[in-house]
């Protein structure tokens, strides 16, 4: 490279690094994305299944995990879901509405990243990969001073996109984490969020029969719920009622699911045994769930007993299995699986309106590297894009 010096060096060909880098462009600065990584956006291409869901039509503050909750609220309101919906349909990208207004692509995740990719070509970003940092240090007299791969850079602004530690064979690692704290920025731990849950391996020896059944479930811990798809696996629990939990739930603690949450059960069980008859307990409640699964949360005596044989507390019994199903997970399948990571650079240590350090001039941070973390269902991305958006306007 025969022009080593840039106005801004960002970090990471992710989401919010591109998003990041298109914006400074826009404002004729001179920009370069490092990577070290062989091709960029490589979690975006394999996000939704391939498909991305890249926003969410409902986009609430709530959503989003932080020591500071607060701290996203910014970022959020000046690059909204409407204005990265602007330029999805400005490059006449197609997409679809889900469950919960998860917005995916109808194509490929691959018309977000070529969409990006375009706009950083058009406002002449560089874009450099297969570029590991050996080092970063201050400059002189100010700016920032990288030792690479390809030779040394230096910056006036330096943008930290450089993701979590969610699925390590993309290509992730704690360089973010590592350079926050060369730089007396305080780092909060950091744990897999957005995960499948293991079991204990009395539980795992019940349930993995039960791989593949998924059930429409209302999953708790303490004081918060998810109602959506419960799914069985080899090693645990996942689906996203699960994923969800997951990134509030601690370990050593239960969960609490009721398999039947739209359902009054205990009054129902009461009202059919009054019908009297002979129908057995098993025959009335493999109309809502499947037959294996009640085989694993009621003995098998008490589903082949009548209904109209049943006492109040033996119904009473059936509501609370089925209802209030308390398990302790063993663990998480961490960071291999999951789709976020929590904890990382403290929101304090940052400006809510430009994502850049308040005691280190011209150092940004943004995206997953941040500790803001959101829902399963388009929450990440709009976090990569609003503060990829915001640091573009300063750096």
């Amino acid at each position: 490279m025969s022009d080593m010096k840039v106005d801004v060096l960002v970090i990471g060909a992710g989401a919010s690094g591109l998003m990041c880098a298109m914006e400074a462009a826009k404002r004729g600065r001179k920009v370069r994305v490092l990577d070290h990584a062989n091709r960029p956006g490589k979690k975006i291409l394999m996000s939704g299944g391939g498909r991305c869901n890249f926003t969410n039509y409902t986009l609430e503050p709530e959503r989003y995990i932080s020591h500071n909750p607060h701290f996203c609220k910014s970022a959020l309101k000046r690059f909204n879901q409407w204005d990265f919906l602007a330029l999805v349909q400005r490059y006449q990208i197609p997409f679809h509405e889900r469950l919960h207004g998860q917005l995916f692509c109808d194509n490929s995740a691959r018309d977000i990243l070529d969409m990006l990719l375009a706009e950083c070509r058009r406002h002449g970003v560089e874009l450099v990969l297969n570029c590991p940092i050996a080092q970063v240090a201050r400059g002189s007299g100010g700016g920032f001073h990288l030792r690479t791969s390809q030779g040394d850079m230096r910056c006036r602004s330096l943008v930290v996109a450089t993701g979590g530690l969610s699925i390590p064979k993309m290509g992730a690692t704690p360089f973010g984490y590592q350079l926050a704290e060369q730089f007396d920025i305080k780092v909060w731990p950091t744990r897999a969020g957005l995960v499948p849950l293991t079991l204990q391996p009395a539980d795992k020896d019940v349930f993995s029969a039960l791989t593949g059944i998924a059930v429409p479930c209302e999953v708790s811990y303490q004081n918060r719920s998810f109602r959506e798809n419960l799914l069985f696996t080899h090693r645990g629990l996942s689906g996203p009622a699960i994923l969800q939990i997951s990134s509030y739930w601690r370990p050593g603690e239960a969960l609490r699911i009721n398999c039947l949450p739209d359902m009054a059960l205990l009054a129902l069980l009461k009202q059919q045994r009054g019908q009297g008859g002979k129908l057995k307990l098993k025959t009335w409640l493999a109309e809502y769930l499947p037959k294996r699964l009640l085989q694993a949360l009621l003995p098998e005596a008490l589903l082949e007993s009548s209904l109209v044989d049943c006492s109040d507390k033996q119904l009473q019994r059936v509501a609370d299995h089925l209802q209030a199903w308390h398990i302790k997970p063993n663990g998480s399948e961490g960071y291999r699986t999951a789709e976020v990571t929590l904890g990382g650079v403290d929101c304090d240590a940052l400006s809510s309106k430009t994502m850049e350090s308040l005691r280190v001039p011209g150092l940004f941070f943004i995206g997953e590297v941040v500790d803001v973390t959101g829902w399963l269902g388009g929450y990440n991305f709009q976090w990569a894009w609003s503060s990829g958006w915001c640091a573009g306007q300063y750096a």
